[in-house]
């Protein structure tokens, strides 16, 4: 038996896990929006829920694609996969351009998002993170 010599730091297990909790989260939120569960509809105001059924479907495409890419890219992480760097540039990109659309382009009808518009931000900053910690992992070879 071979033991590998680039063993990642405990670091690396605390980032990856505290990683996977924060795209699940993401995965619960998608998953309440698209099913209009208690926990969307609570949180938002009448109007508010209306101006987001109301995105364009590849709207709710990209939140889909960024946060399922992020879980799966953070399960990778985990199992110590290359792959993990790919999902988690998809899962950039595509919250990138979903976020993007959220605080520049959309018609929110003057209705206040603007803890919405915060998290954007935190979103992008984040997925922009994983980036470089998924490419910093490839480069000490702690990812086969």
């Amino acid at each position: 038996m071979t033991t590998s010599v680039n063993k990642p730091p405990i670091w690396f297990w605390v980032i990856s896990v505290l990683a996977l909790a924060w795209n699940s989260t993401g995965v619960h939120g998608y998953i309440s929006q698209a099913y209009k569960t208690s926990a969307f509809t609570d949180a938002y105001t009448a109007d508010q829920i209306e101006v987001m059924t109301n995105l364009p479907a590849w709207y709710t495409a990209l939140f889909a694609i960024a946060v399922f890419a992020g879980v799966i890219g953070c399960l990778f992480l985990l199992l110590r996969k290359k792959t993990a760097r790919l999902l988690l540039i998809i899962s950039f990109i595509s919250a990138t351009a979903q976020m993007t659309y959220f605080l520049f382009i959309a018609d929110l009808k003057g209705i206040d998002f603007s803890a919405n518009q915060i998290m954007a931000y935190v979103i992008i900053a984040f997925a922009l993170f994983l980036v470089w910690f998924a490419n910093y992992a490839t480069k000490k070879e702690w990812l086969k």
